[in-house]
């Protein structure tokens, strides 16, 4: 064979398996997808015509002919008729557990996400939901709502004890702020949970009480509505917690996410999580960081055992922005009722205690995901992990900031620096976006939440999450919000620091694989990956910006299967 000759074959070759050639007749095809755009989130080929599975992975990716002619005439064809084919979405922050426990309750969102537009509409809502009687609620004898937003309601407030009392005085009612932070009891609650006139307030939260008096109103911040809320929920049978893992996993892959993320796992759930993965009734992979406050000692592994795992642990410095319990360095906008002009909100534990947990998470080699809202919070962490680093500074454990939202640009260098991966939420420009600018922080520093353009020049990765329950685990919203920044009046909040749909669906997809330390098996389209793909109705590169949120999840694939079809 002549030189020019073993050129030409060479760049042929070279050509086929850069088009996934000898991967596909490395290992025979069972599914082939085509006939739709397919959006591999791979810098080196971002786009493909067709994509080869066999037993739930990826054996090859590119031009629809050599695809197709090498997979073989047993393998099924699925066209994809025109629709958009992506990795599944990895969730970089949010609460299965609790996602159950929403799609469990009665429904307390405010519009678009549900009906409770004011305190009327509220209790019409428990009322509905005590009127079907759902099985799942029959053996605890409480009455429980999800979602209410105080900044959402009509009347500016939250709902109070005699607000509840006017729904039932019968039986315990526990409602929970959409933020997850805040609760609030009826009489008869109040009376279950042993919360009277001489409770104090304890460590990191705050009873609120009735004008004049120290009787409690019902509203519990923080740690004064969490220790009671474990109460309420280590009422919970197995079963009871098993439906609610079952629940929560199967509503998040409604919205595309194959991978799921239990972000404050407690042992009740834990041990449920476990169980109803030993009975292969996962759909979508489950990985969860227990409240290591919580639960004294984990054994992570970054291997799934039927699609669970502990992937490290869960530290809590401070509360929620838009409920102003957020730790901040300066006052905010306006300061919650009955606080002075310099309330800065507070912090969850004290600084000594989250230095230590830190400092134990890197002596154990545990990933540590830490909730830090507020930017005196995000202080204390980035000092925590810092010191850390000093004392342990071969351990490779990438370290997550969860939330993020009022970082400074100077606490940007030093994540970045120290190698803490942002997790941030711009989701809140659209569901909070307003409160914060008009009543929580100010304009100023209202179109700085989630500062994702900050990151950028930096070449920073950052994932983009939904917080779910805190709202639904709505993917196309998270995407909408990280592109536009639009808060619910329509301004945009922050026009710098809105990112291109490609970076937002990394965001979605390879970045918070890389955080979960899963980059070689998900987040991309790539052979030898896993196929985890959702499809959706259009494509979300070539629609309208502002129309990205009413795009629709026609199917959620895990490891080759369908989990979810519209």
């Amino acid at each position: 064979m002549n030189l020019a000759k073993t050129a030409r074959l060479l760049i042929i070759v070279t050509l086929l398996a850069s088009l996934g050639f000898f991967a596909t007749r490395a290992a025979a095809t069972d599914t082939v997808y085509y006939n739709g755009t397919i959006i591999t989130m791979d810098d080196d080929r971002p786009l493909a015509e067709a994509v080869a599975v066999r037993e739930g992975r990826i054996v090859a990716v590119g031009n629809r002919d050599i695809v197709m002619a090498s997979a073989g005439k047993t393998a099924r064809r699925i066209d994809l008729g025109g629709h958009t084919l992506l990795p599944g979405f990895v969730d970089s922050h949010g609460h299965a557990y609790a996602i159950g426990l929403q799609a469990s309750t009665a429904n307390l969102l405010p519009p678009p996400d549900g009906a409770a537009a004011d305190i009327p509409a509220l209790q019409a809502q428990l009322a509905d939901w005590m009127a079907d009687d759902p099985a799942v609620m029959r053996g605890i004898g409480w009455v429980i709502g999800f979602g209410y937003d105080d900044s959402q309601l009509a009347e500016q407030r939250h709902p109070t004890r005699r607000d509840l009392d006017a729904v039932t005085i019968d039986y315990p009612v526990m409602i929970i702020h959409q933020s997850g932070h805040f609760g609030v009891a009826n009489s008869k609650a109040l009376e279950r949970l042993g919360i009277t006139t001489a409770s104090e307030n304890p460590d990191g939260g705050i009873i609120r009480r009735e004008q004049t008096s120290r009787q409690p109103n019902g509203v519990l911040e923080e740690m004064a509505f969490l220790a009671p809320l474990m109460q309420l929920l280590s009422q919970f049978d197995d079963a009871m917690n098993e439906h609610l893992v079952i629940e929560g996993t199967r509503l998040a892959a409604t919205y595309g996410y194959t991978t799921v993320q239990e972000g404050r796992a407690m042992p009740a759930a834990i041990a449920a999580m476990r169980r109803v993965a030993e009975r292969g009734a996962l759909d979508v992979d489950l990985v969860a960081y227990p409240d290591m406050l919580a639960v004294p000692d984990v054994t992570p592994s970054r291997t799934y055992a039927k699609r669970f795992r502990i992937g490290g642990v869960k530290l809590t410095i401070d509360g929620s922005p838009q409920g102003k319990t957020a730790y901040l360095s300066e006052p905010y906008f306006h300061p919650p009722h009955g606080q002075s002009a310099d309330y800065r909100g507070y912090g969850a534990i004290d600084e000594s205690t989250a230095r230590a947990s830190v400092a134990r998470a890197f002596a154990r080699g545990w990933q540590i995901l830490c909730h830090a809202n507020g930017d005196a919070a995000i202080d204390q962490y980035i000092d925590a992990v810092r010191a850390a680093q000093t004392e342990y500074p071969d351990v490779d454990n990438r370290p997550v900031l969860i939330h993020g939202q009022t970082l400074r640009k100077d606490q940007v260098e030093a994540i970045d620096e120290l190698g803490i991966f942002p997790s941030l939420f711009p989701m809140h420009t659209f569901y909070w976006g307003d409160w914060h600018r008009d009543s929580v922080l100010g304009p100023v520093r209202a179109d700085n939440i989630s500062p994702t353009g900050w990151l950028l020049p930096r070449g920073m990765m950052f994932g983009s999450h939904h917080d779910a329950p805190v709202a639904l685990p709505d993917a196309m919203r998270v995407l909408s919000a990280t592109v536009t920044r639009r808060s619910r009046s329509g301004d945009i909040l922050g026009p710098e620091h809105r990112v291109p749909v490609a970076t937002a669906l990394k965001a979605m997809t390879l970045w918070p694989a890389w955080q979960h330390f899963e980059e070689n098996e998900k987040g991309s389209i790539e052979p030898g990956k896993l196929a985890d793909f959702v499809v959706l109705s259009a494509n979300p590169m070539a629609v309208p910006e502002e129309q990205l949120n009413t795009l629709m999840v026609e199917q959620t694939i895990k490891e080759g299967r369908i989990v979810y079809q519209r």
